[in-house]
């Protein structure tokens, strides 16, 4: 009965999700329920735990009456944020003009390092005297970069009075982030880029960590943090990141596969390059295990070295180490993304000679 009594619950809830936007998708509406029995067994709990009597004037909520508004919460911000991000077309292309070169940094499989080498990524561009924005879409409790500033930054926008966006410096490249008081971020409440464009200057590049939840992105690029992969002008850049390991190559390639319609319909951009994290080089064996379309990256894949210390700490406010920001500098070289340091050389000592 306890059992049945659960998918009674979940029922009910999965219909006042419904409630919000008819076409609310399946994965909000599974956050929303969600977001409903977290807030239920909260408030059991609280309940059970209270020792004094009620003061007057105060009134504690039922689970049941708790469980439905959270639900309803959850549901109505992701439904508003979503059809805010909708384009008019599956296939319309975007307009990233207003944030330079867009970078996402998708992970091929779970701990892959794709928020290690975001940080790479945007440290090299401000080291370059690059204007860059770091945009990091991820639940704030699961969030790898929540540490990359050195402090919270003052500058908020509202997408909706459930979320906020939060604008951070780190060192010179501007970081943003989200925030919410709810109890669950489901995947539709992550704003659409347009509410991520910096409140001062233009980016030469954003850089946007979606290590987080790569299953999730590459299943709608609609939407959500999966809004940042759609192709446009410019055209992004998306980086694949992969750990040296033969489960790792083997989980990249189930993502690619699931990004292979949004693809070939032009909604999309494909990877650009693959990069591996915490390697000099392929282990014997590994490279094998690659399937049809990794094996197609595999030829210019870059190599990032391990770091036992940022292994162990974790992405902070410092700088990351330079043996991984020189790792990746060619990459974002060939893109023309960072001044050709050699044509000012060759300047340099001309003047002098003349």
């Amino acid at each position: 009965m306890q059992h049945e009594g659960l998918l009674k619950v979940e029922a009910e809830l999965a219909l006042t999700a419904r409630r919000s936007w008819p076409q609310l998708p399946v994965a909000d509406v599974d956050a929303a329920v969600e977001a409903g029995m977290l807030a239920a067994a909260t408030a059991a709990t609280e309940t059970v735990a209270r020792v004094e009597p009620v003061l007057d004037g105060e009134r504690s909520v039922p689970p049941e009456g708790a469980a439905h508004a959270a639900t309803a919460a959850v549901a109505d911000a992701a439904a508003a944020l979503q059809r805010q991000g909708l384009p008019p077309g599956a296939t319309t292309a975007s307009d990233w003009s207003g944030f330079g070169t867009v970078i996402p940094v998708l992970a091929g499989s779970p701990g892959a390092g794709a928020s290690v080498l975001a940080a790479v990524l945007a440290d090299v561009l401000q080291l370059g005297q690059r204007h860059v924005l770091l945009v990091d879409p991820a639940d704030p409790p699961r969030s790898g970069l929540s540490a990359a500033a050195r402090t919270r930054g003052p500058w908020l926008t509202h997408p909706h009075p459930q979320v906020r966006i939060r604008f951070s410096w780190r060192a010179q490249a501007l970081l943003a982030q989200l925030e919410t008081g709810l109890p669950v971020l489901a995947p539709g409440m992550v704003p659409p880029p347009q509410w991520w464009r910096p409140p001062s200057q233009s980016p030469h590049a954003t850089v946007v960590d979606l290590g987080h939840d790569p299953w999730r992105v590459t299943a709608h690029p609609l939407a959500g943090a999966g809004a940042w992969l759609r192709r446009g002008t410019p055209q992004p850049r998306p980086l694949l990141v992969v750990r040296p390991s033969r489960p790792s190559l083997l989980h990249a390639e189930q993502v690619l596969a699931r990004l292979d319609y949004w693809i070939s319909t032009a909604v999309a951009a494909a990877p650009a390059q693959l990069v591996v994290m915490g390697a000099k080089r392929w282990p014997a064996g590994v490279a094998g295990a690659a399937g049809r379309r990794m094996n197609a990256l595999l030829p210019d894949a870059v190599f990032v070295p391990p770091d036992p210390d940022l292994a162990a700490s974790g992405i902070t406010a410092e700088v990351t180490p330079p043996r991984l920001r020189q790792a990746i500098t060619p990459v974002l070289h060939s893109w023309g993304l960072l001044p050709d340091t050699a044509a000012r050389g060759r300047r340099s000592s001309t003047r002098g000679r003349s």
